[in-house]
């Protein structure tokens, strides 16, 4: 047994065909039409500019939440174990 027959190869051969000349319909040629930028509603356009890399407003809420997380983490929990086994404990 080896190999494909003659109709497999020519099936395959096709299938090829089909999807090189799908890939290359993929690309935009200049004188395809754009699609217009989508206007946004007042909400969304401003989760658009709150999101983008490098905003003021996310390096703020950012270092807010790292400080949340240190609070918490470091502060909080340890001397809330501190007291339970003072107040239990001791």
């Amino acid at each position: 047994m080896g190999g494909y027959s003659a109709d497999e190869k020519l099936r395959l051969q096709q299938l090829r065909v089909l999807r090189r000349r799908w890939l290359r319909d993929q690309e935009l040629s200049e004188r395809e039409p754009v699609l217009p930028p989508r206007r946004l509603g007042p909400v969304a356009a401003f989760w658009e500019r709150f999101l983008q890399p490098g905003s003021l407003w996310r390096h703020q809420v950012f270092r807010l939440y790292r400080a949340g997380v240190f609070t918490v983490t470091r502060l909080l929990l340890p001397s809330w174990l501190a007291l339970y086994y003072v107040k239990y404990h001791v």
